[in-house]
């Protein structure tokens, strides 16, 4: 079964996301020792939050019609299949979270972790942008894909710098 999700639903996705990658960000910083990397991840969690609230704000402007159903729902079981969608992220859910950052032992870990985590956004959102309708609703979700690919391309820069070290 095809589920075109619809605007709306993206952003609520998207609110989630970035609520564990501040998490991710926060926690990362407390076992990693490089002081370059935690200044980045500092500057990340910043960012999650404020694209939280973008994500919040952009979502508050869709029109009514942006948030009605793509699909059939009479037993109201969609969220929970879109919170299903998310979970399928790299660490969305708090376990998975917590296995994820029991496996850093140092920068380069938690760089290639938040690498994983930024290109598994990257990946939902255009998912989730050929599955919504509207055209309207497919361009706030490709301003979500800009933001994480700029944290991508940062990311991959301080892993290359480390790389050189």
């Amino acid at each position: 079964m095809i589920f075109n999700f619809n605007a709306a639903e993206v952003f609520d996705i998207a609110i989630n996301i970035e609520e564990n990658g501040k998490q991710f960000y926060d926690r990362s910083r407390e076992i990693i020792k490089d002081p370059e990397v935690i200044k980045l991840f500092e500057e990340l969690a910043r960012e999650e939050i404020k694209h939280k609230e973008k994500f919040q704000a952009l979502k508050s402007q869709l029109p009514a019609s942006a948030e009605s159903g793509a699909v059939f729902d009479p037993n109201h079981e969609l969220d929970l299949y879109i919170k299903m969608m998310a979970d399928q992220h790299v660490f969305i859910s708090s376990e998975s979270l917590e296995a994820q950052l029991g496996g850093i032992k140092d920068a380069r870990d938690a760089l290639k972790l938040a690498v994983e985590f930024e290109k598994d956004s990257v990946i939902f959102f255009l998912s989730m942008q050929d599955a919504t309708e509207g055209a309207k609703g497919k361009d706030f979700i490709g301003s979500l894909v800009k933001e994480e690919q700029e944290h991508l391309r940062r990311l991959s820069l301080e892993l290359k710098k480390i790389g050189r070290k």
